[in-house]
């Protein structure tokens, strides 16, 4: 059982934040007319987790980001005022990728690798959660090659490091996923054209989200976007309803995460 405190410098939940609808509302609450559905890039979510909250197990990171969903919900005081239709979580699974290190030439079975299990695990505990939608795409493997670091690039382009000094570590692999942001694309499209919501909220930082959203306002959704404190586009204002973000700012973490812009 998890605290019904939201994440440290959040809102505070009304109850334990794993339930999808909290018991103990009034009339007016429980009848708001706000439903919203959480759309979560989890590429992009776990990148900012990591800086925000630190490296946490599966479990943990899986529980964070349903709190933060649900933190959504919530007004400035932590008062639920919309009800929640679904948390959609999009992502893909690891790569089945088998191949060598670049320099070593050592034997490397990427599925089999602690970031994969890891991930693996973090996807069933997003299963396992109230209302969670896991939507995978996936790694084509015939397209997984190795990249050179760019802190790597730069100290050889400067010439503070040869390529005889060149290790396994200067490199990492090239893991595009494919499918996800079609997923997203889609999903908006579905539940606007559908009017199954009144609100969306995506937490996402890339903004390729823009032909959606665009979508989704003239369909009538008030759309906010959570990128978690991350620099967003001047112009990208102009095409969402809301900016919210209710994790603690990095660096800050007793900093209260409101930051609401309205159009």
């Amino acid at each position: 059982m998890i605290s019904n405190r939201s994440a440290l410098g959040s809102k505070l939940a009304l109850t334990d934040s794993e339930l999808a609808e909290p018991r103990g509302f009034s009339f007016l609450r429980h009848s708001s007319l706000t439903l919203a559905a959480v759309l979560v890039d989890a590429g992009f979510f776990l990148k900012r987790a990591a800086r925000i909250y630190g490296h946490q197990p599966p479990e943990a990171t899986a529980k964070q980001l349903h709190r933060i969903a649900l933190d959504h919900l919530n007004d400035e005081q932590g008062h639920r005022v919309a009800r929640l239709y679904r948390i959609f979580v999009y992502d893909a699974p690891p790569a089945e990728w088998k191949g060598h290190m670049p320099i070593s030439k050592q034997a490397v079975d990427y599925g089999r690798s602690d970031l994969a299990q890891w991930r693996n695990a973090f996807h069933q505990h997003l299963r396992s959660l109230r209302k969670v939608a896991l939507r995978l795409g996936h790694i084509p493997s015939t397209q997984v090659h190795w990249q050179l670091r760019q802190d790597s690039l730069k100290a050889l382009v400067s010439g503070r490091r040869d390529w005889g000094s060149i290790c396994d570590d200067d490199f990492r692999l090239d893991l595009r996923q494919k499918g996800v942001d079609m997923r997203i694309g889609l999903d908006i499209a579905s539940l606007a054209y559908k009017r199954q919501i009144n609100q969306l909220i995506l937490i996402s930082g890339d903004s390729d989200f823009v032909p959606a959203a665009k979508l989704a306002r003239r369909e009538g959704i008030d759309f906010v976007l959570d990128p978690m404190w991350s620099t967003i586009r001047p112009d990208l204002h102009e095409h969402i309803d809301g900016l919210k973000s209710v994790c603690p700012r990095p660096g800050k973490p007793n900093v209260s995460m409101a930051n609401m812009i309205g159009h």
